[in-house]
């Protein structure tokens, strides 16, 4: 058997590990959990949709690139939860897990390592606009869920505000629209105001 098979086969299976990263978003509706292999692929999705639809200049390739690998770093780190305390500790040890990944000897991707930082540090159009989709699709799911893991996580209204106060500056269109959404899940109780 062809020895550049086996270690990129080894690559693909260390790759899988993702799907073994709970997130605390429910997906359709509340059913369960995604995990972070699934939002990877939704974002990637999301991002591409968002380029055609803004009918800007992106790099679509890039830009679902950008968002295939964003939470690789989470196969050793698990997921960091929006709102946790520990939230800017967070993208240490993912790099940490990328560099695991990006060393693989079956990797035959030379660019992760720096493509992350990319999208980690914001450093171009479509790291920006992947980091507001990556705000949108678990704000969406938690509207969709009527606030489930807000709900279950105690999360209140400014927390929600903070979090997603960037977009204003970078797609003033998508964010006048999550303010919209946001003041109908204070009404349906679904946040708190408070």
């Amino acid at each position: 058997m062809s020895e550049r098979i086996s270690e990129i086969t080894g690559f693909l299976l260390q790759l899988d590990a993702l799907k073994s990263v709970n997130r605390r978003t429910y997906i359709n509706g509340g059913e369960r959990v995604e995990n972070s292999a699934e939002h990877s692929w939704h974002l990637a999705m999301a991002c591409w949709a968002f380029a055609e639809l803004l009918q800007e200049d992106y790099d679509v390739a890039r830009l679902i690139k950008l968002a295939l690998i964003h939470d690789l770093g989470e196969i050793e780190a698990g997921d960091t939860f929006l709102y946790s305390a520990n939230r800017r500790d967070a993208p240490i040890e993912e790099r940490k897990g990328v560099e695991k990944i990006a060393a693989h000897p079956g990797n035959p991707i030379k660019n992760i390592l720096p493509l992350w930082d990319e999208q980690e540090l914001g450093q171009s159009r479509e790291a920006n606009l992947l980091k507001v989709i990556d705000r949108l699709l678990p704000f969406l799911h938690n509207i969709t869920s009527e606030g489930r893991a807000w709900r279950d996580n105690g999360i209140r209204k400014e927390q929600v505000l903070k979090m997603h106060q960037f977009i204003e500056t970078e797609n003033p269109e998508i964010y006048e629209w999550f303010l919209s959404k946001l003041d109908d899940a204070v009404e349906q109780g679904w946040l708190a105001d408070t």
